[in-house]
């Protein structure tokens, strides 16, 4: 009768267990049918490649975990949340990836191996903040470092320095303010990174001011002068300092000269109030005087254009293969005019050029390759349109980080 008893407890036992195995393994193959409807191993590859390429470091497998669920849902709202400026898993991005992105904009050499300065500091700090990257050509605004010391100065790139030598967060220590409270200049004389310190130093010294319009031309709008080349405008605004028989020959002005000269030089004049001063190394700004630079030369062609002040014409807006290529907003069949570097930057970064350039320069950063085929030149247009609704630059990295590492 015991023996009985023991063996009806003992298969009690043994069936609490088996329901309760059986249960654990029902739970379990919920778990992961649950895991399998919010993500996939695909999933989890191009949230793993998109840190790698927005970042340039590996996630962490709590934070992977984390984005694998997150790209299943939506590959772009995730790039956001890699970029989000509150989350310390976006400090590369801003210390490393951005620094690198916008340094060779900063010098003539286009070198990445340039200091952090006063351009590239408003650049990072602009896209951090979700300010509208088409003011970058003409807001009155510059980054510095809060509590770096030495302070911001207008004669050296010293506080930039120290902000790097110390390895310092520029996701956190970055702060807006006003360039006319730092450098001196009225505020409609400030135009973002134009007059920025660093810019002044690198393309205002010495020559002509000419410098100034052909790298903001190359840096933001992507276009070189040899590519913006028109021999059909007219050349009454070109300089005494340009003559008109180099080596004795007029055709090469008129064949040459004149389809660079004829349309940059009426733009360059809004900077006809700019100079880098190398004895106190800062930018001088003259209101209402023409700095001696632009009268230069004048023997060179007595006839040429003398400039009096800094107003502007854009000829290239009328029609022709740069209005065609540069898509300036605003009418177009007249010639558009403005007064000073502001209303010039306004000009640049509203034209469909500076849209598709800054783009264009995102997708050669996150994805190491020009745009090659249908889909990344899909992809370039749409984010092109979207950054030009908004100007923000930061969703211009998500949506092409998603577009990279979708394969």
């Amino acid at each position: 009768m015991n023996s009985k008893r023991r063996n009806a407890r003992g298969n009690a036992r043994r069936s609490g267990l088996v329901k309760a195995m059986a249960l654990t393994l029902a739970v379990a193959s919920f778990a992961c049918v649950q895991h399998d409807a919010s993500a996939s191993p695909e999933s989890r590859r191009q949230a793993k490649e998109m840190y790698d390429r927005l970042v340039g470091t590996p996630p962490t497998q709590a934070l992977l975990n984390d984005l694998e669920g997150r790209v299943f849902a939506d590959p772009i709202a995730a790039g956001m949340f890699i970029l989000d400026k509150n989350a310390a898993h976006s400090s590369q991005f801003y210390t490393t990836t951005l620094k690198n992105f916008a340094t060779p904009w900063t010098n003539r050499d286009q070198t990445v191996f340039a200091p952090l300065n006063d351009y590239t500091a408003t650049v990072i700090g602009m896209v951090r903040d979700d300010v509208d990257f088409r003011t970058v050509l003409s807001a009155d605004l510059v980054y510095t470092g809060q509590g770096i010391t030495p302070a911001y100065s207008n004669t050296n790139n010293d506080h930039y320095v120290a902000m790097e030598s110390n390895n310092a967060d520029l996701r956190m220590v970055l702060q807006p303010t006003t360039q006319s409270s730092l450098n001196g200049l009225p505020p409609t004389a400030t135009a973002g990174i134009i007059t920025s310190r660093a810019a002044a130093e690198a393309f205002f010294i010495d020559g002509t001011n000419r410098a100034m319009f052909r790298f903001t031309m190359l840096n933001h709008l992507c276009h070189d002068m040899e590519q913006v080349h028109d021999v059909t405008r007219p050349p009454d605004r070109i300089r005494q300092d340009v003559t008109r028989s180099p080596g004795g020959d007029s055709s090469l002005f008129l064949n040459n000269c004149i389809g660079c000269h004829s349309g940059m030089d009426p733009m360059a004049q809004a900077f006809a109030y700019y100079d880098f001063d190398e004895t106190q190394m800062r930018l001088v700004y003259t209101d209402n005087q023409v700095q001696p630079k632009y009268l230069i030369n004048s023997d060179n062609f007595k006839q040429g254009y003398v400039t009096p002040n800094n107003s502007w014409e854009n000829r290239w807006s009328l029609p022709g293969k740069n209005a065609a290529m540069l898509r300036f907003a605003g009418p177009p069949d007249q010639i558009h005019r403005g007064t000073g570097a502001k209303e010039l930057g306004q000009e640049l970064a509203n034209s469909g050029a500076f849209a598709q350039c800054q783009v264009e320069k995102v997708f050669r950063t996150v994805c190491f390759r020009s745009p090659s085929d249908a889909g990344d030149l899909a992809q370039v247009d749409t984010s092109t349109t979207n950054f030009s609704s908004g100007g923000n630059l930061k969703r211009v990295f998500a949506e092409v980080a998603a577009h990279c590492s979708e394969h």
